[in-house]
């Protein structure tokens, strides 16, 4: 689904000696939900080569998977942008949507563990394209096609992936990033970014962090220390009032006991 129609846009623009640009963002919440929007953006060159692009792209089955789309929206430049986003409720489903965006994205996978009180969130995968633009063809669209699609006409064309796709993705974890175990560039917020390498290199998308109960509540500490110090208060009052209350009722009690009779005189 959506790996063929990122292929169509960058054999597109690999033909048309063009660009395109992909954004991928993953937001990861506390308690293990989130999101990945995904943003294709193609030049106005690709546009001026191919003006169908945008009825061209065949989003009926992504729709019918879950995800939200937006656009195709024409830019201002002259270029043409589409935005894909869906949630998730688990580690496991947010591996298969990250699977399903296909190359330069590979062997995707995110993973939750709790182990005491500590929640470690890790993500790994494989980033690039190794096999140059054949990455983008699988094993369904090959044997339908008899080959890679356009394969020829993009080898005369003198484009590379280098020259024709930008990728990027970036993450956003809760906790604290595990900078030993963490390759991507710290953005902030606990946000992380990878620019994705397109000369035939694999990048290992590596992140990892951990919730320990603490985390994202820094009022947690003063408000346990108020309200012990509330608790303190509350029993010793309480203590005070019984005490005052016994001592007033022993009092009562002892006026009213009678007196014994004078002796005669």
């Amino acid at each position: 689904m959506i790996r063929r129609v990122l292929a169509l846009c960058v054999c597109v623009a690999a033909l048309a000696g063009c660009r395109v640009d992909l954004s991928v963002d993953v937001t990861v919440e506390p308690d293990g939900t989130g999101s990945i929007t995904l943003v294709a953006t193609a030049d106005a060159e690709v546009v001026a080569a191919v003006p169908t692009l945008a009825d061209e792209l065949a989003t009926d089955d992504i729709v019918a998977a879950g995800w939200t789309i937006e656009g195709p929206t024409s830019l201002p430049d002259g270029g043409l942008t589409i935005t894909l986003s869906r949630g998730f409720n688990s580690d496991a489903e947010a591996t298969n949507l990250l699977n399903s965006l296909g190359p330069p994205f590979n062997q995707m996978a995110m993973t939750r563990n709790t182990s005491g009180d500590d929640t470690t969130t890790r993500l790994t995968g494989l980033l690039g394209l190794p096999d140059g633009f054949e990455s983008f063809a699988d094993e369904d669209l090959i044997a339908a096609v008899g080959s890679v699609p356009f394969a020829e006409q993009i080898a005369a064309s003198g484009a590379t992936p280098e020259s024709s796709i930008g990728a990027v993705i970036r993450t956003t974890l809760p906790g604290q990033i595990d900078g030993a175990q963490t390759n991507g560039t710290e953005l902030g917020d606990n946000q992380l970014e990878w620019r994705v390498p397109m000369d035939a290199t694999v990048l290992d998308w590596r992140a990892v962090a951990v919730q320990s109960p603490g985390d994202n509540r820094w009022w947690a500490r003063p408000l346990s220390v108020v309200a012990l110090i509330a608790l303190v208060a509350w029993m010793a009052f309480m203590t005070l009032f019984i005490g005052y209350v016994m001592w007033a009722r022993w009092q009562r009690t002892r006026r009213r006991r009678p007196r014994p009779p004078r002796p005669a005189r």
